[in-house]
């Protein structure tokens, strides 16, 4: 099984930080999704800029339908997240 590195709440500065205590606002915890993407903070700031831009922003679709959306692409994938 691979192994990576993560920054804990603890150490996490800049833009880990940032996100992590935006993290911990939404949801009460650093989810591992988040956690994993930590030993490349540019890469962690895109990629949850663009969660948000999918899940929150302009859209159709309700928010329920898309954590929903989410929900069976993870199953069909065999995916935790």
């Amino acid at each position: 099984m691979a192994w990576i590195r993560t920054t804990s709440v603890s150490e996490a500065t800049g833009i880990v930080k940032r996100q992590y205590d935006a993290a911990l606002q939404r949801a009460g915890r650093v989810w591992n999704i988040v956690r994993i993407v930590s030993p490349n903070p540019s890469t962690l700031d895109a990629s949850m800029k663009l969660y948000r831009a999918v899940m929150k922003g302009p859209s159709p679709l309700s928010f329920m339908q898309r954590e929903l959306l989410a929900t069976v692409v993870s199953v069909e994938l065999n995916c935790h997240y």
